[in-house]
């Protein structure tokens, strides 16, 4: 039970750190980086975030390989 606790309070401090760089950088090049598909067509718009999606997957990866260790 505490490991479970330990884990969504870490999980709910990354969120909060990434709202907390969106809100104070409104410009940052999410969904903007080489790799990252976006397709425009008659008033409708995909994104595939291919690269963005494996950064971030890298850095969670770090981060809770950091965090979570024993």
């Amino acid at each position: 039970m505490h490991n479970a606790a330990r884990f969504f309070v870490i999980l709910g401090l990354i969120f909060l750190s990434i709202g907390l760089v969106l809100l104070l950088f409104p410009k940052f090049p999410i969904f903007k980086l080489p790799g990252d598909v976006v397709l425009k067509k008659d008033g409708v718009i995909l994104i595939f975030p291919i690269a963005t999606g494996i950064i971030l997957s890298i850095v969670l990866t770090l981060i809770l390989n950091l965090l979570l260790r024993k």
